[in-house]
């Protein structure tokens, strides 16, 4: 779990509500110091080390852990990397790449209005983990 040293909540930061309650964006969230992959139950551990002040924000910013959840089109995704070495990702309906120069690879999913509906860090993940997790979720050419 990363979080930085001085967390504060300004009225200001703009929410989004979900189905399972507010959310703080994946912007804010990152401002506030929080990994976009952060899961939930990391939010418990806060108390160990007596930064329960945090725990609101933490509580906005985790995904819970992937339960099955029936197959789920988006309309389009932003795929951020350093760079991209192939041809393959002209193979997806909708799939964007954005260069972001010394930053972590982070795949945005968008709803049919184009606002980023998900967003998952995949730092870890090759190369065939992107492509079949593209073909799942976005429409081939």
């Amino acid at each position: 779990m990363c979080i930085s040293p001085s967390l504060t909540t300004s009225p200001a930061r703009a929410l989004r509500l979900s189905a399972y309650g507010a959310e703080l964006s994946s912007e804010a969230c990152r401002e506030l110091g929080f990994s976009s992959n952060l899961l939930c139950p990391s939010c418990d551990l806060l108390g160990e080390f007596s930064l329960t002040k945090l725990q609101p924000n933490c509580q906005q910013c985790c995904q819970q852990e992937a339960l099955m959840e029936p197959r789920k089109l988006y309309a389009g995704a932003i795929l951020e990397v350093s760079f991209v070495r192939s041809e393959k990702p002209k193979m997806f309906k909708g799939l964007q790449i954005k260069y972001v120069r010394g930053s972590d690879p982070v795949l945005k999913l968008l709803d049919d209005e184009g606002n980023i509906s998900e967003e998952l860090s995949i730092l870890k993940w090759n190369t065939d983990s992107v492509e079949e997790f593209l073909s799942e979720k976005l429409d081939r050419i």
